[in-house]
């Protein structure tokens, strides 16, 4: 059974940083596109970025691009998410998620196929 196990959420202060880490495994993780999505009470789970398997091409909602980086190490099949200059409302729960490998839309949750457990994000102004 695939495993995605998310780590490294907290309570940070507005403009500081969190760097998330989800580790992969049972699965040939430099095959897949990973993402990262988050889910803030009362709202629909939302798509923040993603990462192509092998060339590393990678993918941001408006919300989060010039602010978040998403990278991954195939050696460790592990894949990260670094939040800079972090706001109140990047505050959610958030998922990495294993892309299905025929979908072409990388923002539908729909197009990811299993998801680790989520790690808190807690932003404070």
């Amino acid at each position: 059974q695939v495993q995605l196990i998310e780590s490294g959420g907290g309570l940070v202060q507005a403009g500081g940083s969190l760097r998330l880490s989800c580790a992969a495994s049972r699965f040939t993780f430099s095959m897949y596109t990973m993402g990262w999505f988050r889910q803030a009470p009362g709202k629909e789970r939302e798509f923040v970025a993603a990462i192509t398997g092998s060339s590393g091409n990678t993918y941001y909602s408006n919300s989060v691009k010039g602010r978040f980086t998403i990278s991954r190490d195939n050696a460790k099949n592990t894949v990260f998410l670094q939040m800079n200059s972090l706001k109140p409302e990047d505050t959610a729960v958030y998922y990495c998620a294993r892309k299905v490998a025929y979908s072409r839309d990388y923002i539908s949750a729909r197009s990811y196929d299993y998801w680790g457990q989520g790690t808190q994000v807690t932003v404070s102004s």
